[in-house]
C-alpha cells in the first residue's frame, strides 16, 4: 500500500461550498481518475482518505491536505495532473507527494491567513492591528449551535500586519472581482489551531472589539499555508520531509 499526499486550493465560487460536499466530489474524482484506492474493510467500505483541518465554509484555501492510500504504486506527478483534470473549476491539486512517514497533523499547528477588508483603508486597519497585538485578552462572542459561547481568541493570534495593497493579483488569482476604486485593507495574520478553533471572523471580530472596526461590506479571506511554527512565527511546510525523502 501507498499513502499519498496531496495539497489543493479551494478557489472561487467553490469557496462556499462544505466540507462534506468538498470530500464527495474528491471521492467521485478519485473513481473518474481510476485510480487504484485501498478501501477500509468491514460491512461498508469506503475509500481511505484522510482530510487534514478543513478550511471553513466561506474561506478560499491555497493550502489545504488530503491523504490518500492506493493499493498499486501511482505516480505523484502523475496522480495531480489526472485528479486536476477531472475536478471541477475552483478545486485544484497543487502538489502530491509520497508520504515519507509520521503523520500530517503532527505537522501541522498554524495557519496563516490573508483577509481583505474592502472599504476599510489600510491606515484604519493598521491602528486596529496595533491595538489587537498590544492586547493579552481579547473575548469575542461566537455563535454554536449550543447558543452564545465567549472565546478569547488572542492567544491564537501568533502575528497580524497590515499586508500590501490588493491588486489584479488579490481574490484568488482573479475568481472574484473587487471595485478597485475603493480602499482595501489587507490583514496579514499567523494564527494557531487550538480547541476551540479560531477562525479569521474571529480574529475581524477581535478588531471590532478593540477597535470598533466594522467593514462596510463582508471581508473575504484565504488560508496561504499551514505547517508548525518555526522560531520567527512563520510556518515550515508539512511536505518538506515527503519532497526531501523523494531526492
Amino acid at each position: 500500500m501507498q499513502k499519498l499526499r496531496l495539497r489543493y486550493a479551494k478557489r472561487g465560487r467553490l469557496r462556499f461550498t462544505s466540507h462534506r460536499d468538498i470530500a464527495r466530489t474528491f471521492e467521485r474524482a478519485l473513481r473518474r481518475a481510476g485510480v487504484p484506492m485501498a478501501y477500509s474493510q468491514g460491512f461498508s467500505p469506503h475509500p481511505k482518505v484522510s482530510w487534514v483541518g478543513a478550511a471553513p465554509t466561506g474561506v478560499a484555501s491555497e493550502a489545504e491536505y488530503v491523504e490518500v492510500s492506493v493499493v498499486d504504486r501511482v505516480d505523484p506527478d502523475a496522480l495531480r495532473t489526472v485528479l486536476d483534470a477531472v475536478l471541477p473549476p475552483g478545486l485544484d491539486v497543487l502538489e502530491v507527494v509520497q508520504s515519507a512517514g509520521g503523520t500530517l497533523p503532527e505537522r501541522i499547528e498554524a495557519s496563516a491567513w490573508r483577509v481583505e477588508l474592502p472599504g476599510v483603508s489600510p491606515e484604519e486597519l493598521t491602528e486596529a492591528v496595533t491595538a489587537l497585538m498590544a492586547a493579552e485578552s481579547v473575548q469575542v462572542e461566537r455563535l454554536t449551535k449550543d447558543g452564545k459561547k465567549i472565546v478569547d481568541v488572542r492567544p491564537a493570534i501568533v502575528s497580524a500586519e497590515v499586508g500590501p495593497a490588493a491588486g489584479a493579483h488579490s481574490s484568488d488569482a482573479g475568481h472574484d472581482a473587487r471595485d478597485l476604486s475603493q480602499p482595501c485593507g489587507i490583514l496579514m495574520t499567523v494564527v494557531r489551531q487550538t480547541t476551540p478553533t479560531v477562525r479569521p471572523d474571529d480574529v475581524l471580530s477581535a478588531l471590532r472589539v478593540v477597535a470598533d472596526l466594522v467593514p462596510p461590506v463582508p471581508a473575504k479571506a484565504t488560508r496561504m499555508a499551514q505547517g508548525r511554527l518555526d522560531d520567527e512565527g512563520g510556518l515550515v511546510d508539512p511536505l518538506a520531509l515527503d519532497r526531501a525523502a523523494e531526492v
